[in-house]
């Protein structure tokens, strides 16, 4: 096995908290045997505290259509992958996402429609729940690929031979693909966190790369691509959030009040309506620095 899949192989199977573990079993267990695994991720899992808080999970399963009862909720997580869902189980609150396998490794790929998967597992996670042997082996893989593939696109703009640095810029390209809510030292915050586990996982990620780096001229067009794409995909994902997604006007709100300390309060047609909250409250976030 490659230095960098024995590295994420390790940290996926590190023990989590028994009610995160028993919520992503109830996650799977509402998508029945379309599920394949669940992953944890995300503030929850930095921070080792659940109670009053929103744990992140994504659900990764074989196809969108056995996932589902209803169809167009299927067609939705095919066109504008992943679906967005809020959960509960005995008193935790979470939201968890929705990805095919194939989309899932697709995402994890140097031919990724948008940078975000890549991103996001290129950081910490937790294999919380799995269908079998199987399936964990395959997410070890896709998981395995998010961090060299990150590492990938930005080697070019950064100092290869600093992998601190080499992090850093890749977080701040891939938080300027999205609308986010989070404040300007977020990249730095997250690598602060661990920073020997970025060291090391770098190293090995920058060493599975065989293939000479473009010149910089040609990756910085390359990110502003995917920035002006992903900052119109996560508007695209917000809008069909708000039917998947319930309370999601105000959750939307709390993120943003959490991430950005601002504090967001929505009236009462906003709440009855998300999206068109989400469409109205959107040039002001953006005027305000609030979201970029």
């Amino acid at each position: 096995m490659p230095e960098l899949q024995k590295l994420v192989a390790e940290e996926l199977n590190r023990p989590i908290d028994p009610r995160a573990s028993a919520l992503a079993t109830a996650i799977a267990a509402k998508h029945g045997a379309a599920s394949q695994a669940v992953l944890f991720y995300g503030s929850c899992l930095r921070q080792k505290q659940l109670d009053g808080l929103m744990l992140d999970f994504y659900l990764i399963v074989t196809n969108y259509r056995a996932a589902y009862d209803r169809r167009w909720l299927a067609s939705a997580n095919r066109l504008i992958p992943p679906n967005v869902f809020y959960f509960e189980h005995e008193g935790l609150a979470s939201k968890y996402a929705v990805l095919s396998e194939k989309d899932f490794a697709h995402e994890c790929s140097a031919e990724a429609w948008t940078v975000s998967t890549a991103a996001r597992f290129a950081q910490p996670s937790r294999l919380a729940w799995s269908a079998d042997e199987a399936a964990a082996k395959r997410t070890i893989v896709t998981v395995s690929e998010a961090a060299a593939t990150l590492l990938g696109w930005t080697r070019p703009l950064a100092d290869q031979g600093n992998i601190m640095a080499l992090w850093k810029r890749a977080f701040e390209l891939t938080f300027g693909a999205e609308l986010r809510a989070e404040r300007r030292g977020r990249p730095a915050a997250i690598l602060e966190a661990d920073p020997e586990r970025y060291e090391s996982f770098g190293a090995a990620a920058l060493a599975t790369l065989n293939d000479p780096p473009g010149s910089a001229q040609q990756a910085r067009r390359w990110w502003q691509r995917k920035q002006r794409h992903g900052k119109l995909y996560s508007v695209a994902r917000l809008a069909k959030a708000s039917l998947t997604f319930a309370n999601g006007a105000d959750y939307i709100a709390w993120k943003i009040n959490r991430h950005a300390g601002t504090n967001i309060r929505l009236a009462p047609w906003q709440q009855r309506h998300p999206l068109l909250a989400a469409i109205t409250l959107l040039p002001k976030l953006i005027r305000s620095g609030a979201v970029r």
